[in-house]
C-alpha cells in the first residue's frame, strides 16, 4: 500500500532514518537563518550606523532595544513575553530595563484576546541638575483586553489595559489605551517579504491625580521576515506630566508557536 505520492505508507511511519531527519531539520533552521540575515542586513547597518550618528552630540532622544514573544500554547491559549532595554542615549546609558509575561486565551479564533500579566520594571532616574543617578524598582499586575480589525490594506488593532502598580513605599492603580495600524506597503496582506508602515498612540490615565499621565506617538517601517518574524525600526513621541522625551525604537517581533 503506498500513499498518494507513491511511498510506503507503513502504518503511518516513516522509513526515513533519524539521522536523515535530524538533518533535515537542521537543513531548515540554516535555511531560516540565512533568509534572516540577508533580509535584515541593511536594517541592522541602520541600526548599528544611525545611533552613533544622532548621538555625536548630547540630545534628547533616546533609544529603546524591544522584544516581543507571543507563542501559542495550543488553539485558544497564548504566553506572551517581552524584553525591553531602555537607554537615555544610543546604548549604555539605561533608563529603563523591562520584563513582562503573561498567559492569554482568545475568545474568538486568534481574536478577542484576554490576558493576565505580571511586569518588572527596574528603572535608573537622573536626580535633578546631578548626573547621579536613583535606582528603583516597581513590580506590575496587569490585564487587558486586545481586539484586531482589518478593512482591506488597513490593519488595527486596540487594546484596553489596566495596571496595578507596586512600589516600595506606594500602590497606584492605571488605565492605558492604545490604537496601532500596520499598513502594508509592497503587498496586499501582511505576507512574508512584506515591507510595511507601522503606526501607535496610546494614552495613559491615573486613577487619581495628576489624571493625565503620559501619551505615547509612534512612527515606524517594519518588514515581515516570515509568518512568525518581524522588525521594526521606529521613532516614538513621548509627552509626561514633567516633560518630552522621543525614542528611537528598534522592535523584534517572534510569534513562533510553542505547538
Amino acid at each position: 500500500m503506498t500513499n498518494i505520492t507513491g511511498g510506503p505508507t507503513n502504518g503511518g511511519r516513516s522509513n526515513m532514518p533519524f539521522y536523515r531527519i535530524a538533518l533535515a531539520k537542521i537543513m531548515l533552521i540554516r535555511k531560516y537563518a540565512n533568509l534572516i540575515v540577508q533580509k535584515t542586513k541593511y536594517l541592522l547597518f541602520i541600526i548599528l550606523i544611525l545611533p552613533s550618528t544622532v548621538y555625536s552630540q548630547k540630545s534628547n532622544n533616546g533609544n529603546w532595544f524591544i522584544y516581543f514573544g507571543n507563542q501559542k500554547i495550543n488553539k485558544n491559549w497564548n504566553f506572551h513575553n517581552e524584553i525591553q532595554y531602555r537607554n537615555y542615549n544610543a546604548i549604555g546609558d539605561l533608563q529603563q530595563f523591562v520584563l513582562r509575561t503573561g498567559i492569554g486565551f482568545d475568545l474568538s479564533e486568534n481574536n478577542n484576546n484576554i490576558l493576565l500579566g505580571y511586569g518588572f520594571f527596574h528603572s535608573q532616574n537622573y536626580m535633578p541638575d546631578s548626573e547621579n543617578k536613583s535606582s528603583m524598582n516597581e513590580h506590575r499586575i496587569f490585564q487587558q483586553f486586545i481586539t484586531k480589525q482589518s478593512f482591506n490594506r488597513l490593519h488595527l488593532q486596540h487594546r484596553y489595559r489596566i495596571e496595578e502598580r507596586i512600589f516600595s513605599n506606594d500602590f497606584q492603580i492605571r488605565f492605558r489605551y492604545f490604537l496601532g495600524v500596520n499598513i502594508p506597503i509592497n503587498k496586499e496582506q501582511m505576507l512574508p517579504k512584506t515591507l510595511y508602515a507601522s503606526a501607535y498612540n496610546e494614552i495613559f490615565i491615573n486613577s487619581q491625580a495628576p489624571i493625565f499621565d503620559r501619551n505615547r506617538l509612534y512612527g515606524a517601517v517594519g518588514y515581515v521576515i516570515n509568518e512568525n518574524f518581524k522588525l521594526e525600526i521606529g521613532y516614538m513621541a513621548q509627552t509626561t506630566q514633567d516633560n518630552n522625551r522621543n525614542q528611537f525604537q528598534i522592535v523584534f517581533f517572534n510569534n513562533l508557536p510553542f505547538n
